[in-house]
């Protein structure tokens, strides 16, 4: 094995390959933190943009693009390479292609596939994050990170829903009779993930209906469930380090 210097190569020694293992399992460690602060910070870039971005075909390619990076990011913040999935590594070359092809020709089949590549992004963010935080096998800041991470990506996943059915749908979306933006059906999808229920927009339909159901039903019972069994079982170790 050789290291290269400028123009010539010189065997490497034996502390040199210590030193590259060494840089190795260190940038190993550092990837493989668990630590989804920063994934939830990337999380609030991708909401705020979804929700103050104008509903442009620009806006709609750079949304997935943003959701791709942050993919590729939590799968480096729980220890995985992306081209371990096939799936995901998938997923992350559609959304990218998908996002030129909707720059360069905005169509209503282009806009409703990366409404759907939208979603599996997101999807597959909340199982990569979701199977990240148990793999820990304990409970710490970090798993309550991941669960707010989660519980945000929930939100994601039905807009991106709501928006296929906008696109695809033969009426509008809204008893108002309107589709909506993508800023107003994010608007609607936390509202109805909080269960808040403001009434300024509702639903046409049963399928409409029914997911909005769904979303309330998974909002609360997510909060009750995992976040406080999360935030409960932090407390007592919180106060033995103390």
């Amino acid at each position: 094995m050789f290291i290269r210097f400028g123009w010539g190569a010189a065997p490497a020694t034996g502390e040199d390959l210590s030193r590259m293992a060494d840089t190795r399992r260190g940038l190993e460690r550092f990837h493989a933190t668990h630590s989804y602060w920063v994934v939830l910070l990337a999380l609030g870039v991708v909401f705020f943009f979804a929700a103050l971005a104008p509903d442009a075909a620009w806006s709609t390619a750079v949304l997935v693009l943003l959701e791709t990076a942050t993919l590729v990011l939590a799968l480096r913040t729980a220890g995985w390479k992306v081209t371990r999935s096939r799936t995901v590594f998938g997923l992350v070359a559609l959304g990218s292609t998908a996002a030129i092809a909707d720059i360069l020709w905005n169509t209503n089949p282009v806009n409703a596939l990366l409404a759907v590549l939208g979603g599996l992004l997101a999807l597959a963010l909340t199982l990569v994050i979701a199977l990240g935080a148990v793999e820990q096998g304990e409970v710490n800041s970090k798993s309550v990170a991941g669960a707010i991470c989660v519980y945000v990506l929930l939100g994601l996943i039905f807009m991106h829903v709501f928006g296929v059915m906008a696109v695809l749908g033969h009426g509008p979306f809204f008893a108002q009779g309107t589709d909506g933006t993508r800023p107003l059906r994010l608007y609607f999808s936390y509202t109805t993930l909080a269960t808040l229920g403001y009434g300024d927009y509702t639903p046409k339909g049963n399928l409409g209906h029914a997911l909005a159901v769904l979303e309330a039903l998974l909002g609360q019972l997510y909060l009750v469930t995992v976040v406080a069994v999360v935030v409960t079982r932090l407390a007592p170790r919180r106060r033995a380090g103390s």
